[in-house]
């Protein structure tokens, strides 16, 4: 199947002008455990929205896809937070401060984040729907790396659930078909998936989207809405969650929206802020998804005309330069148009037709999910797919994945980074051949570390196989003799005998007392 670049410009077009709408409409209710009453715009409007943080860190991603195309990875985007996103709140702050001190993603948004269950990452999934439209294996893929650096869990579920429906939405309009395909990527028993769940059987069941809310607020209780609230003000209608605990509960509002709005636009995103909590957040990811699947067209000029075609920042730091902002819906979608082609690769996208280009898009029946091994485990891996499914890339907060020219590397801590003097810490190092190289190879690997720690075994060669899903596993035991240092490194050297490059793996440990 192919897909014309007018028509992906279309519905580009659609899903970022979506995402303004329904930001500006959610904006003066964020955070408020409460039923709205509203079908437009409350706000003076004057052909420009008002700043809102939505979509900042997408405009940020954009820059670094541009930089570094199909390259970019979870510990590059981690970069790119550090020297240009600004707030240090909740998620974002823990995210970055696990940075600061060296923790890689996915334990950067695991550790000691409370709002790693939070809904900082699935209002970013679009981008990359937008880079693998009609393609959601691939877009799921980089939603998760984007994901891992800030979030866990169900927030970086909530994530992959919009990025493979709003990928789909390309190419894919029934709406019952879309939800099954963004819980294909997904836990089958994650809360994220309940929220959907009781979201569609209160609709089938011919509730209100009120009752609707109250089953879903019940069944995911999220504390989103009373985070400013006293105790003696928050309302008793429903259960109050653990703080942070919020993607479920919004990924469910987000549901309830869509589902009542019956595919009216206007209606489906009054509906999701009308629920009340994260409110710019649900119903802008819901603008988003309906955007895209209608495209530009589809969405009435009475939602565009207000806001016009501006993009409004705030949460960007742009004094050091180094990155350039579009600043309007059409300068943002001009801008991945160009560099989709780059990002897909020639397989995947057309240059040559006279049209401009065409992208290679998924048939219905393989825009789900595909989590089973393709072949005999150990047969001739040459050819046949070295990378890891969805499903095992969310199994574990505790490994770090590294990709080096012709090996790979997984850094399993096997539990949280923390180290206790005089007492043995285990971590495993699982190593595999990629894409590049067929042939089995001889693996050395040398440590080195600091003065007051010893790791065993401190040496050793082995022989990786090139099999189809072969890997290597070995544990190690780090003992730490001596606390003067405010955290522990090791280095692994790592070559292959007969090959001119090497890798080098850093392992970080935080002394616990």
């Amino acid at each position: 199947m192919k897909l014309s670049v007018k028509e992906y410009k279309e519905k580009m077009l659609g899903c970022w002008m979506g995402k303004n709408i329904g930001g500006v409409l959610g904006a003066p209710f964020e955070g408020l455990r409460q039923i709205n009453n509203v079908d437009y715009y409350i706000q003076d409007l004057h052909g420009a929205p008002p700043a809102n943080d939505d979509l900042d860190l997408q405009l940020v991603w954009l820059n670094a896809v541009e930089e570094y195309g199909n390259k970019v990875n979870a510990g590059i985007l981690g970069e790119y937070w550090l020297s240009f996103i600004i707030p240090d709140w909740v998620e974002y702050g823990a995210g970055k401060n696990n940075l600061r001190m060296g923790l890689l993603p996915p334990i950067s948004g695991y550790l000691d984040n409370a709002y790693r269950d939070s809904d900082g990452c699935f209002i970013r999934s679009e981008i990359w729907a937008c880079l693998a439209p009609g393609n959601p294996d691939i877009a799921v893929r980089y939603a998760y790396e984007d994901g891992i650096v800030d979030h866990a869990g169900e927030g970086v579920y909530g994530e992959l659930f919009c990025a493979a429906i709003q990928s789909s939405a390309f190419v894919e309009n029934d709406m019952e078909r879309l939800v099954k395909i963004g819980l294909s990527y997904i836990p089958e028993d994650c809360d994220v998936a309940k929220a959907v769940y009781v979201a569609m059987n209160a609709y089938k069941s011919g509730k209100t989207w009120q009752q609707a809310r109250v089953d879903v607020l019940t069944a995911v209780p999220g504390t989103f809405g009373v985070q400013s609230c006293q105790m003696k003000d928050i309302p008793n209608d429903v259960p109050v969650g653990k703080p942070g605990y919020d993607t479920p509960s919004n990924i469910g509002i987000m549901m309830i929206g869509w589902l009542y709005g019956e595919g009216d636009f206007g209606k489906s995103i009054c509906i999701a802020n009308n629920c009340g909590e994260d409110t710019d957040c649900t119903a802008a990811t819901l603008g988003a998804i309906l955007g895209i699947a209608g495209g530009l067209t589809a969405i009435p000029q009475k939602w565009i005309a207000p806001i016009g075609d501006k993009i409004t920042t705030c949460c960007i730091n742009m004094l050091n330069g180094g990155i350039s902002i579009p600043s309007t819906v059409t300068e943002l979608t001009d801008r991945l148009l160009r560099v989709t082609p780059l990002f897909l690769g020639p397989k995947m996208c057309d240059i040559l037709c006279d049209s401009g280009y065409t992208i290679n898009v998924k048939s219905a029946d393989d825009l789900f999910c595909k989590n089973e091994e393709q072949y005999i485990r150990g047969i001739n891996g040459q050819g046949k797919p070295t990378k890891p499914t969805i499903k095992d890339l969310i199994k574990s907060p505790y490994i770090v994945r590294h990709t080096f020219s012709t090996f790979n590397v997984d850094v399993d801590y096997e539990s949280e980074p923390y180290i206790e003097l005089n007492e043995d810490k285990k971590i495993k190092l699982i190593l595999s051949s990629n894409k590049n190289n067929q042939n089995h190879q001889w693996v050395t690997i040398k440590w080195y570390t600091q003065d007051g720690v010893e790791i065993s075994p401190a040496y050793q060669s082995f022989f990786l196989k090139s099999t189809y899903l072969e890997k290597t596993e070995i544990e190690y035991t780090i003992h730490m003799l001596d606390l003067n240092k405010e955290k522990v490194e090791l280095i692994a050297d790592i070559s292959v005998n007969g090959r001119h490059t090497n890798g080098l793996v850093k392992i970080i440990l935080i002394p616990h007392m």
